[in-house]
């Protein structure tokens, strides 16, 4: 057969040859080690945890030796892409400070010189390649219909056979130039199939940066490259893209490894250099006593939006993440707190194989460790930006109070050891409503939370006649409250209480717990002076009045 004439008869309209795209897409100009990567999704819905997790991983890799991060996306299946989902990809990753500089930028634009980066606009270089193998007897059109494919795959069971398009039951790879032709000009659809030269009992490897070496049987399906209307399916369309796009490393789902050897037989028919592959395990779950995949329909954590609502720190959210990357990260950030995450650097050798299990609480505490680190205006400029979306009468007041407001939130902030009350914005309302008059009410406190507090409003109005006096330093406003422990019969020294608690009504604690409850309506606070200097006399006086009308 004349397969130049065959490829012809099936492409007419394809006229550029393979070297035409391998000058127009040269190797990138970067350091030797410098390594490419790009995050490929398809427009069908939001970014998820775990693409997000395989972005950022990519991302740092190619940051960590000066290469180049890009994003590509991959919308061959149209039939399930939705409306502006290239734009709510996007802003998925920008809004995780995952800044796309190559690839695809809008729903709309490219950015970079290895474009176009939507796969669907990219048809007429698959059709090159496509016809190329076409002439080397690598490629055939198949004009099986789906009843044909289905006799196939009966006819295989039946016998117990290997289920696939492979040797004897590929019928269409047998057929002639005329048979074609003829089939052709009948009208009669096709597809265009790989002709694999590959041997299912021969052994193949996949050196794999994080599984290692993994052996499959080499590829004998003759798969399909082009679908009838001539879109690429995904296997031949990655395999050019990246490529052509000069990509080093893959990173992917460890889902797509059973696809190996597909993957690597067509790098080696077009001749391409094959890019490393790094197959990345699920992130999972426990549920029960078992263990499972994060579900976009199971867990709202999975959602990117989950963390947005609840005004979880992006960098909290970077920190977890690569905690989950490299197993030596979290020793590092002990090590480093001062230092951002763009100082450690990536080793594949530290990924898990098997896969982490997605931690919320772990996420949470890391959110709390980072948040406390943080200046209190810098709080109060994330929780204004959160609340103006998500908690308007909080934005009202943090608005309405700006320094005042940053001074609540640097109670016990600047010291060696800062409080770390929320691990979320969404947190910080229900830790400092009670400083704010147009949320204050202190009508239902529970004293009996303290010991002896039956006589709280005594103890309170005591406070006030004897005690209370706004401009003490914090020793000599302890040394008071000590005092009208002694007198109410409360213990004074801890110590000596905690030696005979049967002594006495109380300590020293409760007293303080009961202008606590009385001040915040809570028996744990940040620092009980701290609360009262900023509060201010009239506030607390009409406080302590109000208890005891």
């Amino acid at each position: 057969m004349d397969y130049k004439k065959l490829a012809n008869m099936l492409y007419p309209n394809i006229n550029k040859s393979i070297n035409y795209y391998e000058e127009k897409y040269p190797e990138r100009d970067l350091p030797s080690n410098a390594i490419v990567t790009r995050f490929a999704p398809s427009p069908t819905g939001f970014v998820h945890m775990g693409s997000l997790r395989t972005a950022f991983i990519a991302k740092k890799i190619a940051e960590d030796t000066k290469g180049i991060f890009f994003l590509r996306i991959e919308d061959t299946d149209l039939k399930r892409s939705v409306d502006n989902g290239i734009q709510g990809i996007i802003d998925d990753l920008t809004n995780f400070n995952i800044e796309i500089k190559e690839g695809r930028i809008n729903q709309a634009e490219d950015k970079g010189i290895y474009g176009p980066y939507l796969q669907s606009e990219r048809k007429e270089i698959y059709q090159t390649f496509a016809k190329s193998l076409i002439e080397k007897n690598l490629a055939y059109p198949c004009f099986c219909s789906e009843d044909d494919l289905n006799e196939i795959r009966l006819n295989q069971e039946s016998r117990k056979e290997r289920l696939g398009y492979y040797g004897r039951y590929a019928k269409c790879r047998y057929l002639s130039y005329e048979e074609i032709e003829q089939k052709i000009i009948n009208g009669i659809s096709y597809t265009l199939r790989l002709k694999s030269p590959g041997n299912f009992n021969k052994k193949i490897s996949c050196q794999d940066l994080i599984k290692g070496k993994i052996d499959f049987p080499e590829n004998d399906l003759d798969i399909i490259l082009l679908k009838s209307d001539g879109i690429p399916l995904y296997h031949f369309a990655h395999v050019i893209d990246d490529h052509l796009m000069r990509v080093t490393h893959i990173l992917r789902g460890d889902e797509w490894l059973s696809s190996f050897p597909v993957h690597k037989q067509l790098f080696d028919l077009l001749n391409f250099e094959m890019p490393k592959y790094c197959h990345l395990a699920p992130v999972n779950k426990k549920d029960g006593d078992s263990i499972r995949k994060i579900s976009k329909r199971k867990d709202p954590e999975a959602a990117l939006s989950y963390y947005h609502e609840k005004g979880i720190p992006i960098k909290a959210v970077e920190l977890y993440l690569m905690t989950t990357a490299n197993s030596n990260f979290e020793e590092w950030l002990n090590q480093n707190s001062d230092k951002g995450i763009e100082k450690f650097k990536f080793d594949f050798k530290k990924m898990s194989a098997s896969g982490s299990l997605f931690d919320l609480e772990k996420l949470l505490n890391i959110s709390k460790n980072y948040i406390s680190r943080l200046t209190a205006k810098e709080v109060y400029l994330n929780v204004l930006e959160w609340s103006s979306i998500y908690d308007k009468e909080l934005y009202n007041l943090l608005n309405k109070y700006p320094e005042y407001s940053i001074n609540i939130l640097n109670i016990e902030r600047e010291q060696k050891k800062p409080r770390k009350d929320f691990a979320s914005w969404s947190e910080v309302k229900e830790n400092i409503w009670y400083m704010y008059d147009e949320l204050f009410n202190n009508e239902n406190i529970d004293f009996t939370k303290v010991n002896n507090s039956e006589n709280y409003k005594r103890i309170i109005n005591l406070y006030i006649e004897k005690y209370y006096d706004y401009n003490d330093d914090k020793e000599n406003w302890f040394l008071k409250i000590k005092q009208l422990s002694d007198e109410v019969g409360f213990a004074s020294d801890m110590k000596l209480y905690k030696e005979n608690p049967s002594n006495y009504k109380g300590s020293v604690a409760d007293i303080s717990n009961i202008l606590r409850l009385a001040i915040t309506t809570k028996d744990v606070s940040p620092d009980l002076f701290q609360i009262m200097k900023l509060l201010g006399a009239k506030k607390i006086i009409q406080r302590f009045e109000k208890i005891c009308k």
